[in-house]
């Protein structure tokens, strides 16, 4: 299994960014994955999780609205579009990936992944 992140640099407050997350060696189409994050000094926070099967989401209250996750089936790839960054939103952002067919309430749950990438750096910053 490979999960590999690319997408993260620096933009100001307000702007956009769109982080991808390239997947290999598991059935794509039918597994959970997941956006999380950390920021430095704090703990990681789950930031949306998708189930494969229906396509149904979980976002967290503090990125609910502004920032949305889709998947390219065709391209085995994810995507979190961000938009109306905040400083906050500063982190290194990680794809993850599971198994089985979670219900909503465990799409945020880290232990529903097994599979984690490397990370992107995403930096809000005026």
């Amino acid at each position: 299994v490979q999960l590999v992140e690319s997408g993260g640099g620096l933009v100001q407050p307000g702007g956009s960014l769109r982080l991808s997350c390239a997947a290999s060696g598991f059935p794509f189409s039918t597994s959970p994955m997941a956006w999380f994050r950390q920021a430095p000094g704090k703990e990681r926070e789950s930031v949306v999780g998708m189930r494969g099967t229906d396509g149904a989401t979980n976002y967290a209250n503090s990125v609910r609205g502004r920032f949305t996750v889709s998947r390219d089936k065709a391209k085995n790839t994810m995507y979190l579009q961000m938009n109306y960054l905040k400083p906050e939103d500063t982190a290194v952002y990680y794809c993850a990936a599971g198994s089985g067919n979670p219900i909503s309430g465990r799409l945020r749950s880290p232990s529903t992944y097994e599979y984690w990438g490397q990370g992107t750096q995403v930096i809000v910053s005026s």
